[in-house]
């Protein structure tokens, strides 16, 4: 009876136990959440309460297994799998709650800064971002290690692989030279503020806004809602354009072509309401000139600003077809037409052009250059 009420006590009172511990905990951090609702950490923290009871289950098990008597044949397997989930379970701990004060103390940052500097709170994002990633490798290679030395081969290959640390750290960094590149391009653009995430970006002759940076790449997504990944060494080797770098502020250009007849005054009273109407539209300033001419058109450019790239695109196609729609309507001689004239006629190889006749009669051209009227036919004599 002993061999069955012994492991029952031990198993099943850990695993009591860290379900009471879990429900305790949870419900105190539910209360302070609830009486602090102007932080979040408390909401974060309670993301963490799968590692945290797997933390205590393996911690109650790991010392108390000896006390159950079960599989005493097996009793330094079990342990050491025991230790390796303990010590995994802490390392996702770990995490979990650097993770909920990294984020707490951003999202205080960014409402606190979010309409004064922008492009502020968008850096300071970024460095969040690759820090934490930085901090869960390093955990991360930590719990790896302390697995690894648990086993006593492992401790007994220390000092062999210690010695040959450096000719492998040499090797490692031939071998994956264009890896490290990245890893330092990614702290570069981190610390160096060249770019961050949210920020408007034209590469390689793609608009979008960039939407993840880590260690080794970096994700834009496309106004089409397209990811394009490029490593982060990229943005500190090649030119690319910033749009949102200093204030976000742009100015677009609208261009059209049109009849050298086309009303400019009332084109430029148009383009103020026009703009008037548009939601997107700062109010900072705008302007229409005429900005070149060929024989046939010529090309009217329309200035126009917006607080950010989204606007300023909203703000062009709006008063595209707006000024286009109202030409058609009020003003279509504006728009450009095609001349068309008759052909000029074919000389002819004795240098006076020819005259289209019919097979009958035709007008005719004598040398001289006097016309005279011809007759296919003979006329009869009276």
């Amino acid at each position: 009876m002993e061999t069955i009420l012994r492991p029952l006590i031990v198993v099943g009172g850990s695993v009591l136990l860290t379900l009471v511990i879990g429900w305790a905990t949870d419900l105190l951090l539910r209360k302070a959440d609830a009486r602090h609702p102007e932080t979040p950490l408390w909401g974060l923290l309670r993301r963490a309460r799968v590692p945290y009871q797997i933390v205590l289950c393996a911690g109650l098990l790991r010392g108390s297994y000896v006390e159950a008597e079960v599989f005493p044949e097996h009793q330094t397997g079990v342990g050491r799998t025991l230790t390796l989930a303990l010590i995994g379970s802490a390392a996702w701990l770990v995490v979990r709650i650097a993770a909920a004060v990294v984020e707490t103390s951003y999202t205080r940052y960014a409402h606190a800064h979010a309409e004064r500097d922008p492009a502020r709170v968008r850096r300071v994002r970024t460095q969040v971002s690759l820090i934490m990633r930085v901090v869960t490798a390093i955990v991360g290679v930590v719990a790896v290690s302390s697995m690894l030395l648990t086993f006593p081969a492992m401790r007994a290959a220390g000092a062999s692989l210690l010695a040959s640390a450096g000719i492998i750290g040499i090797v490692a960094g031939v071998a994956a030279q264009s890896t490290l590149g990245n890893l330092f391009a990614g702290f570069q653009i981190a610390f160096g503020d060249m770019v961050r995430m949210g920020d408007t970006v034209v590469v390689e002759g793609e608009w979008g806004t960039v939407e993840e940076i880590t260690l080794t790449y970096l994700t834009v997504r496309t106004w089409d809602e397209r990811r394009i990944t490029m490593p982060v060494s990229y943005f500190t080797s090649k030119p690319f354009e910033n749009w949102s770098r200093g204030t976000p502020q742009m100015t677009g250009t609208v261009f059209w072509h049109l009849d050298h007849s086309a009303p400019l005054e009332q084109m430029r009273e148009r383009l103020r309401d026009l703009l008037r109407e548009c939601p997107a539209w700062d109010g900072r300033s705008y302007n229409l000139t005429v900005t070149d001419t060929t024989p046939t058109t010529m090309e009217v450019r329309a200035l126009v600003t917006a607080k950010d790239a989204d606007d300023i695109w909203t703000v062009r196609v709006a008063v595209r077809e707006g000024m286009i729609r109202w030409l058609a309507d009020e003003h279509p001689y504006a728009l450009p037409r095609v001349n068309t004239a008759g052909a000029a006629p074919r000389p002819s190889r004795d240098g006076f052009p020819h005259a289209r006749r019919s097979p009958e009669t035709g007008p005719r051209r004598t040398p001289d250059g006097a016309s005279r009227h011809f007759t296919d036919r003979p006329t009869k004599r009276a």
